[in-house]
């Protein structure tokens, strides 16, 4: 319910938002009959694209991805950015959006942010109506209440007011939400290749990072674990020679060797642990992502809820986004506390990642983020990163998992 009434909220922000480019879009075309409104259109027209875009970015926040369909064209005058905005399917798309938007989806935000109102005030009516003067008390429809049982029926009038709101809430978002989704989009002759060309973005990402990926494996065998067996025979070949010409040292040396092969056996576990922890085969998220937060210098909390089988990749991917994130916030964050919680949603994996440190994380900054990105983006993923100046830092995470 509380979900519902929030997107209800925030529809209402943007319908607001809309009516007010429906009232500039009328004047625009009033004044264009004496020819000053034709100067004003391309600058309307600017107007409602931001409205949309704003409607877009609330849509992604709840789980509604809408691509920004609008052609690049490059300024050419007046005349020509007209023409060219004429000619752009998305305008009119836009135009139909903003007039569902405006009536039918301010009316639901209204209805959203009006019905708990309603509710808590005709639930407490009972607590507070005697302390109003006579002429002031009523229900939330305005009818008078003078006595007890009158009271306590509006309350039972409040209880109405919330089963609604429980019961239609949801409904009402996913009908206010619906115009945006299936107009804000990518006409369909041009959502195929918006498709594949994001499709070709990401992929190009999944290859820059597994082989970034393979680049950091192979140097760490090349300059650990290769070097440590190196140590390993030359210590042997010297235990040898030592046999006949100074049996006494060859004691010291053989236990050189075999420190250096432990050594190389802890880096070469490392390696491996790099590729594909034993802790998540063996545990699986849960318990990986446990053994990843205590081992976290940072104090780390950790729920996880009931996730029902994943993908390995999604698991993996999962674990080493949580576990760059902990290391940024353990080396950049200057945090006293952090989180990570992970639940599911049908197809979708959510991961959130927070900290009190002091925020200020940006993609791109090098810490780490940039290699998280792509990861997510191999597998058609999002990423939200809200990260103000003084923090906290939030990094939300949605993966498909549909197995």
């Amino acid at each position: 319910m509380l979900e519902a009434v929030e997107r209800l909220a925030g529809g209402l922000g943007t319908g607001l938002l809309a009516l007010f480019a429906v009232a500039g879009l009328a004047a625009a075309v009033a004044a264009s009959v004496v020819g000053v409104g034709l100067l004003l259109l391309p600058f309307m027209v600017s107007l409602v694209r931001l409205v949309a875009e704003r409607e877009r970015a609330r849509l992604g926040r709840w789980r509604h991805q809408v691509i920004s369909p609008y052609a690049a064209r490059p300024a050419t005058g007046w005349a020509g950015r007209t023409r060219a905005v004429a000619q752009d399917p998305a305008t009119w798309r836009d135009l139909r959006w903003l007039a569902c938007h405006a009536s039918l989806g301010l009316l639901l935000g209204l209805l959203g942010v009006v019905l708990p109102v309603l509710a808590v005030r005709d639930l407490s009516f009972p607590l507070w109506w005697q302390l109003l003067p006579p002429d002031e008390t009523g229900t939330s429809l305005g009818f008078p209440v003078h006595t007890w049982p009158a009271a306590l029926a509006v309350s039972l009038m409040g209880v109405s007011w919330a089963a609604i709101l429980v019961g239609l809430g949801p409904a009402m978002a996913r009908l206010q939400a619906l115009p945006g989704i299936r107009l804000l989009g990518p006409h369909p002759s041009v959502d195929l290749s918006e498709r594949l060309a994001r499709l070709s973005a990401t992929r190009a990402g999944a290859l820059q990072a597994h082989a970034a990926e393979l680049r950091r494996i192979e140097r760490a065998l090349h300059d650990g674990t290769q070097n440590r067996l190196i140590g390993v025979a030359v210590l042997l070949g010297v235990a040898r020679d030592a046999l006949t010409r100074d049996p006494a040292s060859v004691e010291g040396a053989i236990e050189r060797a075999q420190s250096a092969a432990e050594q190389a056996l802890s880096e070469l576990r490392t390696v491996i642990r790099g590729i594909l922890p034993p802790v998540l085969e063996e545990h699986g998220l849960a318990g990986a992502l446990t053994s990843l937060a205590a081992d976290s210098p940072v104090p780390c909390q950790v729920t996880v809820a009931e996730l029902g089988h994943l993908p390995v990749a999604v698991e993996s991917t999962a674990y080493f986004i949580a576990a760059e994130a902990l290391t940024n916030t353990a080396r950049h964050g200057r945090a006293a506390t952090a989180s990570v919680i992970v639940r599911r949603s049908g197809d979708l994996l959510r991961l959130q990642i927070g900290d009190d440190g002091q925020g200020g994380a940006a993609v791109g900054a090098g810490t780490g983020l940039t290699g998280i990105r792509r990861r997510v983006e191999a597998h058609d993923g999002t990423m939200t990163l809200i990260s103000p100046i003084g923090g906290p830092t939030v990094l939300e995470i949605e993966l498909p998992c549909a197995s």
